[in-house]
């Protein structure tokens, strides 16, 4: 009996399996244009620009996050995300975890600034430089307003009638992934731009922290809930061994833990960061006294 259950077992895991690989790609022109233009201006703006070993790194970094972006956007996780809200919360992570701090520490602006003719260089970097001057742009670009909007941005859009109209509207989906994307790439950008002192790495330690509370918070309300929160799944799951309920939890997993552990990681090595920067000012402001003290006659 126990033998026949395995084989059971097996077999419908051999045939999820095979359906998965069966699921095609998305080649939606709404977004793979977009992540061509942006992938030949960069690649464009690189080779004019040329190289040294600090944008080596900044060039590798982008290009894994523009991956790992079209990987989320154009691969079956996209696809799936319609009939399995594990593969859709699969896809979200990708995009706030991986995608958007890669882009966000590679600082692309500049090089696709490059991919312009010179006599337009100048202009669009003076207008780019005016918008980012702006008070507007100032105030969400803050560590703690960004760091609301990225907050904002994933809670509004676990609310069950505004996720389950992404499922209905190809617009309203776009505008979840362009927030989700958007408010990352802000909040990973305000976190690099503070930590360059001592007080800077000791606020991007906080403001990673309590950003792995809270998405740990809402991945483990989704894990242990008994309530199904997004019925419109109802019908999609059963092709997949996962009961509705079952797949809300799986997708809880998948925000919990993955993102707790990346976001802790993060918080941990920022602060040794903190700590060392912090090391270094006493031993600079001790030697520095003692100096001060040398001199005195």
């Amino acid at each position: 009996m126990l033998w026949h259950s395995l084989q059971s077992g097996s077999s419908q895991a051999a045939e999820v399996t095979a359906s998965v690989a069966s699921v095609p790609w998305s080649w939606e022109a709404a977004i793979v244009l977009p992540l061509a233009v942006l992938l030949l201006l960069y690649l464009l703006g690189a080779w004019r620009r040329g190289g040294c070993d600090r944008l080596r790194w900044r060039h590798a970094s982008f290009l894994a996050g523009w991956g790992t972006l079209f990987l989320a956007l154009t691969s079956p996780i996209h696809e799936l995300g319609e009939q399995l809200f594990s593969a859709h919360m699969l896809q979200h992570e990708i995009l706030i975890l991986i995608s958007a701090p890669l882009i966000s520490v590679a600082h692309p602006g500049a090089t696709l600034l490059w991919a312009f003719a010179p006599r337009h260089r100048s202009g669009i970097g003076g207008w780019v430089q005016h918008v980012e001057n702006s008070r507007p742009i100032q105030f969400i670009s803050s560590p703690l307003n960004a760091w609301i909007l990225e907050a904002a941005a994933l809670w509004l859009w676990h609310i069950p009638f505004l996720y389950q109209a992404t499922l209905h509207s190809d617009w309203i989906h776009a505008a979840q992934h362009i927030s989700f994307l958007a408010t990352a790439v802000l909040f990973w950008s305000a976190l690099y731009g503070v930590g360059r002192s001592a007080m800077g790495y000791g606020a991007a330690t906080l403001y990673v922290f309590g950003t792995a509370v809270h998405c740990s918070a809402l991945g483990a309300l989704l894990t242990f809930s008994q309530v199904l929160w997004y019925p419109a799944y109802g019908g999609t799951t059963g092709a997949w061994g996962l009961t509705p309920l079952e797949d809300q939890q799986l997708g809880g997993a998948v925000m919990w833990v993955p993102s707790g552990v990346v976001f802790i990681a993060i918080a941990m090595a920022l602060m040794g960061k903190w700590l060392a920067e912090s090391d270094r000012r006493l031993k600079f402001g001790s030697l520095a006294a003692l100096l001060s003290k040398e001199q005195e006659p």
